[in-house]
């Protein structure tokens, strides 16, 4: 032992740094070799599992079955994560509100809301309506956790089997996830989030309440949301005075409620209803005999007029009305701004599109929007068929808008120093690795802004951007009302950042009324049933704000004015109305815009797929702007049209749209001696390829004079 008072001796440094250096050696060594040991015994631990045989790739097999379901699982959450942002708001405050809506003259369209006098517990719902919704939709609902997995394999068998889809495999609980939650956008994140739904709904309510949910919550076509208020709106009847074959056919709604709405096709709804009576005996809940009587006497429903409720525009108005009411005002009148006499036009012009040539083009879907330069909305088309699917793609979808944003970068040009008749090189150009090509693959030289935008050239929106920065083009967009966010990238002039339909009638109408904001509103006043205004949207918003110069406007109108008379948009041109405007076809053809207005209104128009597939070729000259032409002839018929800034009123039309329908005399949209879309594509190509040859034939006539002996031309 050492001696505490002796003083400690001081060791050399060289000998201190050999003594670390042997205590790091020393514990590395003894960890290697504790190790070893445990990794050892963990390898004679595990060698006991070890399969040999037969066995070993059934266990390889489970092995890399549960790595790869927890590798699955985890993506899954990863994506459903967003859907549960939902649940955190109050998602039951539909059920607090009765809204009926009315149109800009004060004529009933349509309700809004779970309505309190169609309201009843589950109890009092009669038993053989239950039974034919869980009979028809879910029958196996009280059974499973949320998804039907057993439903789900015999949907997918007897779809395979039939070479198409013929049952649905989603439960009752997923459907009202939908309903609740999401939309009917037929993609796979959209499943996933609905499935993390379902269980999240089975995890915080009963049974019981989710089916009574689903019976108020249901869309059950003719405007009517739940089975009360189709009860009342098909029979005249409470939901409790149901008798059997009336509750069949409302349960026949849920799968198609657009395709067997008995007002609109009877004998499809009776049809309908008979499979329900069927589902019922085959479930075990009626035998042949109890239905019976309700084969042989079907339900006849009281009249109702076929016109289709305008249900894309009451959704959009009723999340509107829940963000402007006051709190505690649930049971609401609200004074829309819609026509129907322009909503009815809007809907023929889109489906007698479509129908037309959709499957030429290979297009199946559309969407519109049209408004006064004030911001209310006429007229808006969400899609083909409520019935199929609620999504609104007027104001939720958002797809590139392609050249129809083009008006934003020149708009910004000029506001920064630049004219129509400015000059701009049309030539290749690059940022990085990045180089734009015009659509026709060639290049002009030398040209004007105006014919730019004319021809929708490509280079020269790039070019603009390169002189004074992409931002401005992004804060213009912003500043005419975009509401969007918008990405600001190389390609941003090009129309690469997603919009929506609304936003870009929005933003044009900017323009028409000569550089005003229009405010996108589909609330003109909301009133209580005592006829108390608690909402007045002029009084609340006041007038509008100028965001653009007289002049930049009024340049702006006379370039995309020339767009319509001599560039792509020519198919848009009405007869005795100043037309303004640009077209838009984004890659792959996947999306063809046509943004056009007039002194009166401002209207977008979009056709695509869901699914972002590609079209045969469809550009925004064609179908879109023939549609927006469609619809525009009626909603300029027979008013007194303003002239748009800068530009006079061309000479009065001989041929005015009879303005008590809103169609021509014949009944159709389509102008007198129009030929096909399909047809007009063929032709511009052929025109556009025999004034490539014209131009061209100066230069071979002097090859081939050079080329011949003697200097003679040779045939």
């Amino acid at each position: 032992m050492r001696d505490p008072f002796t003083p400690k001796k001081k060791l050399p440094h060289w000998l201190r740094a050999l003594e670390i250096d042997s205590a790091i050696d020393t514990f590395f060594f003894e960890l290697g070799q504790s190790s070893g040991m445990a990794w050892e015994r963990t390898i004679l631990f595990f060698r006991r599992f070890h399969a040999t045989g037969w066995k070993r790739p059934v266990f390889e097999l489970l092995s890399e079955s549960v790595t790869l379901g927890c590798a699955g699982l985890i993506v899954m959450l990863a994506l459903a994560i967003p859907a549960f942002d939902a649940v955190k708001r109050d998602w039951r405050a539909q059920s607090d509100y009765s809204v009926t809506m009315l149109d800009r003259y004060g004529n009933e369209i349509g309700k809004r809301g779970v309505l309190q006098e169609v309201q009843f517990s589950l109890d009092q719902l009669p038993d053989h309506l239950v039974q034919a919704v869980l009979a028809t939709e879910d029958r196996r609902f009280f059974e499973h956790f949320g998804i039907d997995v057993i439903g789900t394999l015999r949907a997918l068998v007897e779809n395979a089997r039939a070479g198409g889809v013929v049952q649905g495999g989603s439960s009752i609980t997923q459907q009202l996830a939908k309903n609740v939650f999401l939309s009917n956008e037929r993609t796979l994140d959209r499943k996933i989030k609905e499935a993390f739904l379902a269980l999240w709904l089975e995890a915080n309510l009963t049974k019981r309440e989710i089916l009574k949910l689903y019976l108020d919550r249901a869309y059950m076509g003719g405007g009517a949301f739940g089975v009360g208020a189709a009860s009342e709106f098909y029979f005249g009847k409470p939901v409790t005075d149901l008798r059997l074959e009336e509750s069949a056919m409302l349960a026949g709604l849920f799968k198609a409620p657009t395709r067997y709405a008995p007002h609109i096709n009877l004998p499809a709804a009776r049809g309908r209803a008979n499979e329900v009576l069927t589902n019922m005996v085959q479930a075990g809940f009626m035998t042949e005999g109890q239905v019976i009587s309700a084969r042989r006497h079907p339900a006849t429903p009281v009249s109702r007029e076929a016109t289709p409720s305008p249900d894309y525009f009451l959704d959009w108005v009723f999340e509107e009305v829940k963000r402007l009411a006051p709190s505690g005002q649930r049971n609401l009148i609200v004074r829309t701004t819609i026509d129907m006499r322009l909503q009815r036009a809007a809907e023929l012009a889109v489906e007698s599109s479509l129908r037309e040539s959709g499957d030429a083009y290979g297009v199946k879907q559309a969407a519109l929007v049209s408004m006064d330069l004030s911001g209310a909305v006429r007229a808006m088309v969400g899609g083909r068929d409520y019935g199929a699917s609620t999504f609104n793609r007027a104001t939720n979808a958002q797809r590139q808008p392609g050249s129809s944003f083009k008006p934003y970068t020149y708009a910004a040009a000029l506001e920064h120093g630049y004219t129509p008749d400015s000059v701009i090189l049309d030539a290749p150009v690059s940022i990085g690795n990045w180089s734009p090509q015009n659509y026709s693959r060639r290049y002009r030289g030398r040209i004007t802004m105006m014919q730019g935008l004319t021809h929708s050239i490509n280079t020269i929106p790039v070019r603009l951007s390169i002189a004074f920065g992409r931002q401005p083009i992004a804060e213009m967009a912003e500043r005419l009302g975009v509401q969007t966010p918008i990405r600001v990238t190389r390609s941003l002039p090009l129309g690469t950042s997603e919009v929506t339909v609304l936003d870009q009638a929005t933003g044009y109408a900017a323009f028409a009324s000569g550089g005003f904001r229009a405010r996108p509103h589909g609330v003109a006043r909301i009133l209580t049933p005592d006829g108390e205004v608690i909402y007045d949207f002029n009084r609340a918003n006041g007038p509008p704000k100028r965001v653009l110069s007289e002049e930049v406007a009024r340049d702006m109108v006379k370039m995309m004015h020339n767009v319509a008379e001599h560039g792509t948009g020519r198919r848009a041109l009405i007869p005795g109305v100043s037309v303004a405007g640009k077209t838009g076809t984004t890659q792959a053809y996947r999306d063809a815009w046509f943004v056009g207005y007039t002194g009166d209104f401002s209207t977008a128009v979009w056709l695509g797929n869901d699914n972002y597939k590609s079209t045969n070729r469809l550009t925004g000259g064609t179908l879109p702007a023939m549609t927006w032409q469609k619809y525009m002839r009626v909603a300029e018929a027979n008013i007194e049209h303003r002239p748009l800034p800068g530009i006079p009123l061309p000479p009065p039309a001989e041929d005015e749209v009879p303005v008590a329908e809103g169609l021509p005399a014949g009944g159709e949209l389509l102008g007198s001696g129009r030929l096909a879309p399909p047809t007009e594509d063929i032709l511009d190509r052929l025109e556009e390829r025999a004034k490539t040859a014209e131009a061209a034939a100066p230069a071979l006539k002097r090859e081939a004079s050079a080329a011949a002996p003697g200097g003679t031309a040779t045939r």
